[in-house]
């Protein structure tokens, strides 16, 4: 996954810190992850302690950046800032070929182009030297 940085990052800064931590660690080092359960092998996003499926310890499984929009909506209206200087943008659920669906901002084309189906990939936005922030584009 291609890490690309921009000046003024104005968004929420997630934390570092919890759980999801290790996501946004390992965005930053260009790698795309979901929970893996050693126990029973399914996959889980977003991040928990516990496997949702047997209750086993998860463990990060890098995914391959690839998938296909599920389902998704396009942004027209929104008050609060830095978001209403970015209107219309699309908010999706990325279906992953290892199974989860991720949400996130489909980018890189134009709202109208963006359809059920549509083939994207993974490319992060450092926002911090060891924080970074998954975004899709058309693959």
């Amino acid at each position: 996954m291609e890490v690309r940085t921009v000046d003024g990052w104005e968004r929420p800064i997630p934390d570092g810190g919890n759980v999801v931590g290790e996501f946004w660690r390992a965005a930053a080092q260009g790698r795309l992850v979901v929970q893996y359960c050693p126990a029973c092998g399914a996959r889980q996003f977003y991040p928990r302690l516990l496997c949702t499926t047997c209750g086993g310890e998860p463990e990060w499984q890098e995914a391959s950046g690839e998938g296909v929009v599920h389902t998704f909506t396009v942004v027209r209206q929104n008050g609060a800032k830095p978001f209403s200087a970015e209107l219309p943008y699309v908010v999706a659920m990325i279906e992953l070929p290892e199974g989860p669906r991720m949400m996130g901002n489909v980018t890189g084309c134009p709202v109208e182009d963006v359809s059920v189906g549509m083939p994207v990939r993974a490319y992060a936005v450092r926002i911090e030297d060891e924080l970074a922030i998954p975004f899709w584009e058309p693959a």
